[in-house]
């Protein structure tokens, strides 16, 4: 086996040197590329849910009987569809926007859930990525779902 190594051109001098060369190699390419793909996934966890959240908090104001109990129903459907997501739920924010707006224009607008009233329900969300600082919160998503309540509703 010696022979051959010397035959190949191999000197014992060169021993360990592929794993000194791995390793440069996986922290040059490797860790980078994890903590890409872990940023990636934040940031689509954060578009999940609040785009998740818009849904479920719609459908809850929805079927509300009353605005109070609409929005207490509501706000309690986000946190748990956010909390699905594994994003905090102190990192949401539910308002509502008038018929045709976008999630621009919302926090202004309070539904009177009148029976064939239209709103749209913006949750937004802010996504942390890893190891990134806690101030670093320009990153974030809005989910919009458009309510149309009922015609033909009691009350």
């Amino acid at each position: 086996m010696t022979w051959l190594r010397r035959r190949l051109g191999m000197v014992s001098g060169e021993r360990g040197s592929a794993l000194v060369e791995f390793v440069f190699i996986a922290l040059v390419v490797f860790v980078p590329l994890v903590y890409v793909v872990a940023g990636f996934s934040a940031v689509q966890r954060g578009v999940f849910a609040s785009q998740a959240a818009a849904r479920e908090a719609g459908r809850a104001m929805g079927t509300a009987p009353d605005v109070v109990t609409g929005q207490e129903r509501a706000l309690r459907a986000a946190q748990l569809a956010v909390e699905d997501q594994s994003v905090e739920a102190t990192d949401m924010r539910l308002a509502y926007a008038p018929a045709g707006a976008d999630c621009a224009a919302a926090g202004s607008y309070q539904p009177t859930l009148a029976p064939g009233e239209e709103f749209s329900v913006c949750v937004t969300v802010t996504v942390r990525i890893p190891l990134l600082p806690e101030f670093v919160e320009s990153n974030t998503a809005t989910g919009q779902f458009v309510v149309e309540r009922d015609r033909y509703v009691d009350g």
